[in-house]
């Protein structure tokens, strides 16, 4: 016999190579029980078949709370509360972790059997098999919001995940350039499809998904104010046009009197109408700025590995395009730009979000303290040089 029972209701057939789902539903008044099976290519995707179709039995049907499991909780969650509320990219991501996961590790204990000490050994296990402190984090986090949603609906009596230690959140590496590196970079590109790419994130800050999103309807040509209000990345790879990160993330960029910028704008218009003329309907124009030849926009990864490329033949330091993002925040920084200021042009929330992500760049407050003691005790005399912050010709800080 090629198919084994590997789990209750879900058996492996090892000629196929697939998994295979029993679904049973209850009888109605004047029949018999029914059953379907269904197949699956994986494991993962065989459990939430299951987990999606208990918890539509329990949660929409009316069935007995007392056997929800934590997997048909969380399916039920992230379809029911989490998917009409946030981003495709956020429900995917989610999705991700409870599929391959949290539901194969914990999905099958019940909702009301669930303790800190299982949540505990979980995330201590995915710390062992490779995955950062910071994704882990991540599976905490989104286990935490579920189980307190399963709290506010009275489906648990407390949410056994605040009694849980975390992994604590690690800085990372960004990686940036100076404003001569900056400059060299921009000469080294000029002319090739990825000038506008890193002009835009190394002049204006802005974001990767930003830059793929940005439509010239957006572009105020005579002004020369560029408005950030849509993002364009992929999802399980499929591209989607969706707003910005956060409502702070809209924002007007003025780029009049950068004689740099104000030359690419026009030209990358001019180039556009030229095309539309040359190749007359075969030019697809969706309006995007940064776009193929014939009009089709860009995958952000594609983008991504091109200036991996180009810096792979040069002697430049790595950098991403995130990171001539942080090099536009150090430039400005470096040349006294108020924090509020430079918080505002790369769309963060608050000033303390920029504050947190450039801290080791920005607060250079320890080295007044210092110097000013120094004049203290030290009397007349000139003060003692105080270093600035590291070059970001080496690209690091946390």
């Amino acid at each position: 016999m090629s198919r084994k029972t590997i789990l209750p209701n879900i058996s492996y057939d090892t000629q196929r190579r697939s998994y295979y789902v029993t679904i049973r539903r209850p009888a109605p008044p004047d029949g018999a029980p029914r059953r379907t099976t269904r197949c699956y290519p994986t494991l993962e995707l065989a459990i939430q078949a299951l987990d999606r179709t208990g918890a539509q039995e329990i949660m929409i049907q009316g069935g007995d709370l007392e056997k929800l499991t934590l997997g048909q909780w969380l399916t039920y969650w992230l379809e029911q509360i989490i998917k009409p509320s946030r981003s495709a990219s956020t429900v995917h991501g989610y999705t991700m972790i409870i599929r391959n996961h949290l539901s194969p590790a914990l999905g099958g204990i019940l909702l009301t059997k669930l303790t800190a000490v299982q949540i505990q050994l979980y995330l201590n296990r995915m710390q062992a098999e490779g995955l950062c402190a910071n994704t882990v984090r991540k599976h905490y986090m989104l286990l935490h919001n579920a189980l307190e949603h399963a709290r506010r609906q009275d489906l648990v009596v407390r949410n056994v995940s605040a009694y849980v230690t975390p992994p604590s959140v690690s800085a990372p590496t960004h990686h940036f350039y100076d404003s001569e590196t900056m400059a060299r970079l921009f000469e080294i590109l000029a002319g090739t499809t990825m000038e506008p790419v890193v002009k835009l994130a190394g002049y204006l800050g802005l974001r990767r998904a930003e830059i793929c999103g940005l439509k010239w309807n957006h572009v105020d040509r005579e002004r020369k104010v560029i408005t950030i209000a849509e993002a364009r990345t992929a999802v399980n790879g499929r591209s989607v046009n969706k707003s910005t990160k956060s409502r702070s993330s809209i924002r007007r960029l003025g780029y009049a009197g950068i004689a740099d910028m104000e030359e690419l704008i026009e030209r990358l218009w001019n180039q556009r109408i030229e095309e539309m003329e040359r190749l007359g309907d075969r030019y697809e124009d969706r309006g995007y700025v940064v776009c193929h030849d014939g009009g089709l926009p860009y995958q952000a990864d594609y983008l991504s590995s091109r200036l991996q490329r180009v810096l792979s033949k040069t002697e430049l330091p790595y950098v991403t395009l995130h990171g001539l993002r942080h090099s536009f925040a150090s430039i400005a920084n470096s040349r006294n730009v108020p924090l509020f200021g430079i918080s505002r042009a790369l769309g963060h929330s608050t000033t303390s979000t920029t504050s947190r992500i450039y801290m080791h760049l920005f607060d250079d407050t320890h080295l007044s303290v210092v110097q000013a003691v120094g004049e203290a005790v030290g009397g007349a005399g000139d003060p003692p040089e105080v270093p600035g912050p590291p070059s970001p010709m080496y690209g690091r800080h946390a």
